[in-house]
């Protein structure tokens, strides 16, 4: 258990499965938090290496991005935003919610962003292997790991309602002294593969 007075949440994906829906709603409806989309500081504050034409992205520096956010990440409240698990220290975190969509909505969702080419396939594939919640459960302890389905708008306020549901109940096993309980797993449906 961390001495954090709010917890910190990793909310992770492949692009294109609504961590930013997400992260918007949940912020907007859970106090004391804030956001931190890593995309958007690694643009802002430069904490990047140039960009990789192929993929149409910066190449980020782990090192300077992980000095950015020790401070912030230790204060608590935090709900970072990114596609990638493995890059951030376990203990940031109390909780690691995997954004997961089907091939077909993900594939609307990233053409409709204008992906193309490799990028869209090494996405769609990404997504078809689990590549982004293996990696979470092989960087983090198995209890804070929460693959959450995120297709439609139902799936959104779900995912959004059970999360805020987790906080409350963390924060008030915290005000008790009582023991933290884990956020439920929810129920994988079949994938569709394209």
């Amino acid at each position: 258990m961390s001495s954090r007075a709010l917890p910190n949440l990793l909310v992770t994906g492949t692009p294109g499965t609504g961590k930013s829906t997400f992260v918007h709603r949940l912020v907007a409806e859970a106090r004391g938090f804030r956001a931190i989309d890593v995309g958007e500081l690694v643009k802002a504050k430069q904490l990047h290496e140039g960009w990789d034409e192929e993929y149409q992205t910066y190449v980020l520096d782990e090192d300077k991005l992980l000095d950015e956010l020790e401070d912030e990440m230790e204060a608590g409240g935090v709900i970072v935003e990114y596609h990638g698990a493995e890059l951030f220290p376990e203990r940031w975190f109390d909780l690691v919610l995997v954004m997961r969509s089907d091939n077909g909505v993900l594939y609307s969702r990233l053409t409709s962003r204008g992906y193309s080419g490799k990028k869209l396939e090494d996405n769609i594939e990404a997504e078809i292997m689990q590549l982004i919640l293996d990696e979470a459960r092989e960087s983090y302890r198995e209890e804070i790991v929460v693959e959450l389905q995120s297709n439609t708008v139902e799936d959104l306020d779900s995912n959004v309602e059970r999360t805020l549901s987790w906080l409350r109940s963390r924060t008030e096993n915290r005000a008790a002294g009582s023991a933290e309980a884990p956020m439920e797993q929810s129920q994988p449906r079949d994938r569709c593969v394209m």
